[in-house]
Formats: structure tokens, sequence, C-alpha cells
């Protein structure tokens, strides 16, 4: 059974509807989603995808990523899933860049998600409680090394950070 939290915003006939987020994937539909950057001075804060999420399992991400609720505006998504995954409250989220990508997820799924890409400053003090329902483990990296890591053991990370490191780092860590 559908709920309102499962259905998320997809292009069907160029506007936007209310779709099942596991068939928009089974499908490859294209639609929206969130995805956050939590920065450290050059460190980034990364995490490991829990085990039962129901594709990229147990990879390394971006701090978080997801896909607003039908009618929920990205700044309120960001927010809302740094505190269901993270516990992270009291950060300000920047629009940095909206980007586009096509990426097989595994188990027959297709993200084709136009993502709206937001940076965090944290403060030095920053609380971090991982939902063990949603994220594994969680490190802090220098970009340098995160980039170095991606180049050398891809398979160890999410098609969408892959993508947004290979192809659209300058505009997301610009600011």
């Amino acid at each position: 059974m559908t709920t309102s939290s499962d259905l998320i915003p997809v292009w069907i006939e160029g506007r936007l509807a209310p779709y099942d987020k596991l068939a928009a994937h089974l499908e490859g539909r294209r639609h929206k989603a969130v995805s956050v950057f939590v920065l450290d001075g050059d460190n980034v804060l990364i995490q490991r995808r829990a085990l039962g999420k129901y594709h990229t399992p147990g990879l390394w991400a971006n701090t978080c990523c997801t896909h607003p609720h039908w009618d929920e505006a990205p700044e309120a998504c960001a927010l809302r899933r740094l505190r269901e995954e993270l516990g992270i409250d009291g950060l300000t989220p920047v629009f940095a860049d909206q980007v586009e990508y096509r990426a097989d997820v595994g188990g027959g799924m297709t993200e084709h998600e136009v993502v709206d890409i937001f940076t965090a400053r944290a403060p030095a003090d920053l609380a971090v409680a991982p939902n063990p329902a949603e994220v594994m483990e969680v490190r802090w990296i220098a970009l340098s090394a995160l980039l170095e890591e991606v180049a050398t053991e891809p398979e160890r990370f999410t098609p969408w950070l892959r993508i947004y490191l290979a192809d659209h780092r300058g505009r997301i860590f610009a600011a």
C-alpha cells in the first residue's frame, strides 16, 4: 500500500505528478531528488548506506540524499533528511546547483534524477547520530582523499556520488 510519503514528484508527459517511489525507480522515470553535502573546511561528511536499503546498500554516499515528498520544497526536504538520517539539526543548507543524471543502481532499478544539491557548513561541535535503519557508518574525509578513494575503488561508492564528483565537483564545492 502506497502512503503519501512514498509519493515523489515524477515527470509524466512534461508535467510533475505524484508517483510511487519504488515504481519510479523500477521504471526509470525522471523524478526530483535532493542531495546534501555537509562540509567542515575541506572535509566532507559521508555516509555508508544501511544494508537494509532497497538499492545500493552498504555503499558510501554523500552526507544525505533523498526524494522530496509530493509538494515538499527542496530545502525543507534537505533539512528533514539531515534530521531523519543523521540526527543533524541546526544547519542552513545553501543551494549549490541542480544536476540531472541517469544511473543503474542495481536490482533492476534506475535513478533518473533532477537533483537540487545543497551544501551546509558544519560547526566544530556538530552532533551526528545516524539512524541505523538508514546509515551504517559515517566519516569525515578530505575532498582530495575522497576523490582518490573513488578513483581507486569506485565500487565502494554510490553511482550518484561518483557522478557528482566526476561531472559536477566544481559547481558543488565552489562556495
